[in-house]
């Protein structure tokens, strides 16, 4: 969240990033909160000083026999006693309406990222891998078709099991995932991450430390008090990312100086209701409620946040560079950026199956599989991470950045895709041939049931 101090001094960035964000928060009524609030605190310290002048007196004044006016004294202390009670009383509901309109605030942008009101104004700032496309049939095949072809995945089945929006991966096209995810892992431990495997609900402190919670409540999945209109802090979530439960590894802890920088990582299947919201891609696994992913998160000084950002764009597009499939790098204007992050990259890959004509010239479209975001301090106040370099010296709050390596959905789609030959097959990617125990070739299973009759 942003500091009280900063919105205080800065109320005009303040509402520029409101504005640039496309976010509607009464910046006003919270400037006018927090000056009733400061106002109330300076009034009950000088209120508690008084009443502490006032009872020293009593005493004196009953030990030298002046009953009246120690009478008076104490008939003083009791007013401010009770005025006191009514001014804390006050404060205390202004610091609560305070808390709350905080969390509501956005991330302020950094100066660097473009002014745009929606995705249409962000700026691509590369593209790799197109020099030397591979020859690909003349009408790719869709990753849904081509999946139920080589009966890899199952819609059919993964709605009976599940509803909507959930699919499943059998034969090769469970292998593919369990290969990219080790895939992936390997290659952040290349890079210096440090495993971590953590619970899969996640509680509301957790959620609300990085930003989930409550901007986005209704896009999570509850798992206990989901029928209340509000939650708790006891309520669980199952978490929609692991950025939630590894930031949360230092919620409330300081750190020295010379932990950092961390860097984790993290596999863990993910959890969202956001599924089917942009038509046509209710088909297939590009988004589901359910998907695999490897995420980044690194904590670091606050002098090192922008250098180690392009270093985690980096080692996400690694893992694109290794599987040789086309990508681009995409900045995000800041009506696009997101409520807690002040910079933002995508990494999308390319995906030849649809004709969306979003891709280069041969059409296809581009699926985000990673957004690497640096959130500054903002996390940091709302989880109460902080660091210093000595044990003498005051802590600060240090920054958090995250990012994907990568969705494991998106890229089973660009591989499939842009891996597929003219008989039907896919090629598997060579650096993904060791984890699939060398297979090189996908071709396909037969089918279970009386589906293997075709229809007869």
């Amino acid at each position: 969240m942003l500091s009280r101090q900063f919105i205080r001094e800065h109320p005009e960035v303040v509402r520029e990033a409101l504005d640039n964000k496309g976010v509607d928060v009464d910046l006003d009524r919270i400037l006018d909160v927090d000056e009733e609030w400061r106002e109330l605190k300076q009034r009950g310290d000088d209120l508690r000083h008084e009443r502490n002048e006032v009872s020293s007196k009593i005493g004196k004044l009953k030990g030298s026999g002046e009953e009246e006016a120690a009478q008076e004294a104490i008939e003083r202390s009791q007013e401010l006693k009770s005025e006191l009670r009514e001014i804390e009383e006050r404060a205390e509901a202004l610091e609560t309406e305070l808390e709350a309109s905080l969390l509501e605030l956005p991330q302020i942008p950094q100066d660097s990222v473009p002014v745009g009101t929606d995705e249409s104004e962000n700026v691509e700032r590369r593209h790799e891998g197109f020099d030397d496309l591979r020859d690909l049939p003349d009408d790719v095949e869709p990753h849904y078709d081509l999946g139920e072809d080589l009966e890899i995945l199952d819609f059919e089945r993964g709605a009976k099991i599940a509803g909507g929006g959930f699919y499943v991966a059998k034969g090769d096209g469970a292998r593919l995932e369990h290969a990219l995810i080790q895939f992936m892992l390997d290659v952040h431990r290349e890079q210096g991450y440090e495993d971590v495997f953590p619970p899969i609900p996640v509680n509301s402190a957790s959620m609300r430390g990085t930003g989930q919670l409550p901007k986005f409540t209704e896009d999570a999945y509850r798992v206990e008090g989901s029928n209340a209109e509000a939650y708790d802090d006891d309520d669980l979530w199952l978490l929609p990312t692991a950025e939630v439960p590894v930031t949360n590894l230092h919620r409330d802890e300081i750190l020295l100086g010379e932990d950092l920088p961390l860097k984790y990582q993290a596999y863990t299947p993910n959890f969202r209701q956001e599924a089917g919201e942009h038509g046509t891609e209710t088909r297939g696994i590009v988004r589901v409620h359910q998907f695999n992913k490897v995420e980044m998160v690194n904590f670091v000084r606050p002098e090192k946040s922008d250098e180690r950002f392009e270093g985690l764009v980096d080692e996400a597009e690694e893992v694109l560079c290794r599987l040789k499939l086309p990508y681009r790098i995409l900045e995000m204007c800041t009506g696009d950026l997101g409520f807690t992050q002040a910079k933002k990259y995508d990494v999308e890959v390319w995906a030849p199956g649809d004709d969306m004509d979003e891709g280069p010239e041969r059409g296809g479209r581009w699926l985000e599989v990673s957004s690497v975001s640096n959130f500054e301090d903002f996390q940091a106040r709302r989880a109460g991470i902080r660091y210093r370099e000595e044990h003498h010296e005051s802590a600060e709050y240090l920054h958090t950045l995250n990012g994907s390596g990568l969705a494991v959905p998106r890229i089973v789609v660009a591989i499939l895709e842009y891996y597929q030959n003219d008989d039907g097959t896919v090629t598997v990617p060579e650096s993904l041939r060791p984890y699939m125990g060398g297979t090189e070739v996908i071709e396909g299973h037969d089918a279970v049931g009386e589906s293997k009759l075709g229809g007869e």
